[in-house]
């Protein structure tokens, strides 16, 4: 298949100028890039096919050669071997093209070296109670600040950082490496673009030191495990100037002595005696908002769940209060006194007159053994 012509695939006249000409590459590149365009397949072939006519019009013998005689200057031996040949555009660098599309770039006077800070998590532990209704904390962070005596600089009062001679300040270094030029860190400066002769005896040249600082949080109603709030701006001091980072706030709420949450519910173990589980009757039992009675009703098993509607928690994303269960443990007693026993021993000898008719559970648990070992 035939070549387009270079002009058309960027573009701009056969007269257009070199920053013209890189400036219509730029456009496309950062518009068919491969890592913009994850699920489209032919982005990928626009993008060598731009970068082909770049590698070549961007060159002033290249491009003079295909002004000339076309496609064909790099065909058998006519030209220097292509666009990959071993003539290739001597000294060209990608890094100028893709800094648009990396956060790279040449830059000046060490912009590179703009770095925002580190965001920073803070573990804290809050009570249901705390969780349910919200509440207002004090919080003791370490971070690193500027360091007052310095002011950032790193370097001892009275001195100034020097311009790193091995990259002029940019933090940055160019390897070339055949075809492409490689940015690379400063191994001298490790890319802070300076050199510190006489370091800050209070932060050791870093600019910055270890504080602590407190802040007032907020916790909405309804937070729950491992929700995060975030403080905009609370994290860590950039570096040369840059954003500081964010503070995370992570939630982790404390045992509860009576219930357990599941998202929005509550659960909770209710033990009553034996004669309530038999008899039926009212009881008391907590909430989050005070005491609500519930009727047991009369023969009630151990297990039995009892759900008190809208006495849970409402969440932060919800729009309305969650349940509250309630598990029935029926109680054994113990410390019996010899009366007690006694009555007991009474009431197993009625009760056997006819079991099947009082404790149908035990006759049908029987049955299914029988049944098991008849088998």
């Amino acid at each position: 298949m035939a070549k387009k012509d270079y002009y058309e695939v960027l573009g701009v006249n056969r007269d257009a100028s070199d920053e013209e000409i890189k400036k219509a590459y730029r456009k496309l590149a950062m518009k068919h890039h491969p890592d913009r365009n994850p699920d489209n397949p032919k982005a990928e072939e626009y993008f060598k096919e731009a970068k082909e006519a770049y590698e070549t019009l961007s060159d002033g013998q290249k491009r003079a050669a295909y002004d000339q005689h076309g496609h064909a200057a790099f065909e058998g031996g006519m030209g220097s071997g292509g666009p990959f040949g071993a003539g290739g555009a001597a000294g060209f660098d990608f890094s100028d093209i893709f800094g648009d599309i990396f956060g790279g770039g040449r830059g000046g006077g060490g912009r590179s070296n703009v770095q925002r800070g580190a965001d920073l998590r803070y573990n804290l532990e809050i009570t249901l109670e705390q969780a349910a209704h919200g509440t207002e904390t004090q919080i003791r962070v370490p971070t690193m600040a500027e360091c007052e005596t310095c002011h950032g600089s790193g370097a001892k009062p009275g001195t100034s950082p020097a311009t790193c001679s091995t990259c002029g300040g940019h933090g940055q270094v160019r390897m070339q490496q055949g075809f492409f030029s490689i940015q690379q860190t400063c191994p001298r400066c490790h890319g802070t673009g300076k050199m510190i002769a006489s370091p800050c005896k209070d932060c050791n040249g870093n600019g910055r030191i270890k504080q602590h600082k407190t802040l007032s949080v907020k916790i909405p109603a309804g937070v729950d495990n491992d929700d995060r709030i975030r403080l905009s701006g609370e994290g860590e001091h950039g570096v040369n100037g840059g954003p500081p980072g964010d503070l995370y706030v992570v939630i982790h709420t404390k045992p509860h002595a009576v219930f357990q949450r599941d998202h929005n519910d509550l659960h909770c173990e209710m033990p009553i005696n034996f004669s309530t589980a038999a008899l039926g009757g009212e009881i008391e039992i907590p909430t989050l908002d005070g005491v609500a009675r519930i009727k047991i009703p009369a023969e009630t098993q151990s297990g039995k769940t009892f759900r008190l509607r809208g006495k849970g928690i409402k969440g932060v994303r919800s729009s309305s209060h969650g349940d509250l269960h309630c598990h029935v443990v029926v109680e054994t007693p113990v410390n019996l006194t010899e009366r007690q026993k006694e009555l007991l021993r009474e009431f197993e000898t009625i009760n056997n007159e006819d079991s099947d008719r009082h404790n149908p559970r035990a006759k049908s648990w029987m049955d299914k053994v029988k049944d098991f070992f008849g088998q």
